[in-house]
């Protein structure tokens, strides 16, 4: 079986969640054919010079003894680490995935994204984006002092919690055309992404196929304080939740 993970948002703020993921890669993914992280695994990465920060030390370590164990880790960026690079990839051992990505997951081509690009109704996001993601932008940014880039960050990561509080929660969901539209561009009828946070699977039949998406939810600090992963095996894929302990199917 394989598994999936995305949008931990790991940071200092947040330790309980830090430790359900190392528990969790010395625990139930030790026993998986492959690990993918779908983005997001950071709440913010400032640059590859940030690698011997204590957290990154520690997600990096823990990383690297699940590839030691002989389970291949694969990582792909999200919205909130897109500046990860081959120093993290050296430090700990996972592959770089571009996004989006096709993969064949027990025995079927899959569809890897991190989710961003299908919610086009946001917009400002979506302008947002192009921006940070074009190659100029990156090297300027980081040409900056690392102190710099955290400053930046930090101010970023305000104005976009804020600007959540005045948007629609279906804005911040992805479009349904845009998903009808990169599986008829890809023609691939399986898709697993993260980003929305909407932990779901959704079914839809087009031009007479039928197609299937999977969404992985985040690993959220309230409440019970739990993990959840997508299980991939040959017969059945489920969504699972992680307490740290126990292992339960979610419904």
């Amino acid at each position: 079986m394989e598994l999936f993970i995305s949008d931990l948002h790991l940071n200092e703020a947040r330790p309980r969640i830090t430790q359900l993921f190392l528990d969790f890669m010395a625990g139930p993914a030790r026993d998986a054919q492959g690990l993918t992280i779908l983005g997001d695994l950071f709440e913010y990465w400032a640059g590859d010079d940030d690698i011997a920060a204590p957290l990154h030390q520690q997600v990096c370590t823990a990383i690297r003894e699940l590839t030691a164990h002989d389970v291949p880790v694969w990582f792909m960026h999200g919205n909130r680490d897109l500046l990860i690079g081959t120093g993290f990839c050296d430090a700990s051992a996972a592959q770089l995935l571009p996004d989006p990505t096709v993969r064949t997951i027990a025995g079927k081509p899959t569809l890897l994204l991190h989710g961003d690009t299908l919610c086009t109704d946001d917009v400002d996001y979506q302008r947002y984006r192009s921006m940070v993601h074009d190659p100029a932008f990156i090297n300027a940014f980081l040409q900056r002092s690392l102190d710099d880039r955290k400053a930046i960050i930090g101010g970023l990561r305000e104005r976009s919690e804020t600007e959540k509080q005045r948007k629609d929660a279906m804005i911040m969901d992805v479009n349904t055309s845009a998903v009808a539209e990169i599986f008829r561009s890809t023609g691939i009828d399986r898709m697993i992404h993260g980003h929305t946070h909407r932990r779901a699977r959704h079914l839809l039949t087009m031009d007479g196929r039928s197609y299937e998406r999977w969404v992985l939810g985040d690993w959220d600090d309230s409440g019970e304080k739990k993990g959840n992963f997508l299980e991939c095996g040959p017969d059945e894929w489920r969504l699972r939740s992680w307490d740290g302990s126990h292992i339960t199917t979610i419904d």
